[in-house]
């Protein structure tokens, strides 16, 4: 008697595991829950972006500065500090051909 009720228990414990299990993995995989993950997933992309640029952006600046103070273009007197070179107006260049590529593929072999 004991063993059948000791089977009975642990069959009715099982199904209600299984069926926890499949319940759960119902709602996981369905269309609405995959689209609310999906864009959890692509927030917290765009969070870590955006974290990622802000770090760049802020090494970008110290190493400009770092840059200016070792060639001497912060602080100090403005008229010792070096200026652009300024390029000539006149110069013969060809003007840029528009709307122009070049594809290799539609290039014409001679064999």
């Amino acid at each position: 008697m004991f063993r059948r009720l000791f089977w009975f228990l642990t069959g009715a414990a099982t199904g209600v595991w299984a069926t926890t299990k499949v319940t759960r993995a119902v709602r996981r995989l369905s269309p609405d829950s995959l689209a609310a993950t999906a864009a959890d997933r692509a927030l917290e992309t765009g969070a870590r972006m955006r974290a990622f640029a802000h770090d760049v952006r802020a090494g970008m600046a110290q190493r400009e500065g770092e840059l200016q103070d070792a060639l001497g273009l912060t602080g100090g007197d403005p008229a010792r500090r070096p200026q652009p070179l300024e390029l000539e107006a006149d110069t013969d260049l060809p003007a840029p051909r528009r709307g122009l590529t070049y594809n290799a593929y539609d290039r014409k072999d001679e064999n």
